[in-house]
């Protein structure tokens, strides 16, 4: 009974001491997903431009599971070099439209008057 009640607050006293200090593997997994982030902010940046990445994160306080398809797609079209240059929002709502990320009526009806205007402007 006693080793019992001993190994009871031994395994208390490791969890309050990894809890007050924080769990070294917990710390690499942090800076791990740290430096991913960082890594896909910055193909980002070389990719889309200014106008599209702000979209691009208004559309993801909305549906982050879409935007990160998205995200991963133009970072994976980046990789392979299909991309040239920065690509401006209707692409990437284009590109959205094709894979059936964001398809309902109003999205095309939106994406029309996209078209409209992108052709529209010199």
């Amino acid at each position: 009974m006693a080793e019992e009640e001993l190994e009871a607050l031994r395994k208390q006293r490791l969890a309050e001491l990894q809890a007050k200090h924080g769990d070294p593997g917990d710390a690499a997994q942090q800076e791990a997903k740290h430096r991913e982030a960082e890594m896909r902010n910055s193909i980002l940046a070389q990719v889309l431009d200014q106008s599209a990445r702000a979209r691009l994160s208004n559309l993801a306080l909305v549906k982050p599971e879409k935007t990160k398809g998205v995200e991963n797609y133009l970072i994976q079209m980046a990789r392979y070099g299909q991309l040239n240059g920065k690509v401006a929002f209707t692409l990437v709502f284009r590109k959205c439209l094709e894979n059936d990320w964001l398809w309902n009526t109003r999205h095309e009806r939106n994406y029309q008057r996209l078209l409209l205007l992108s052709s529209c402007v010199i």
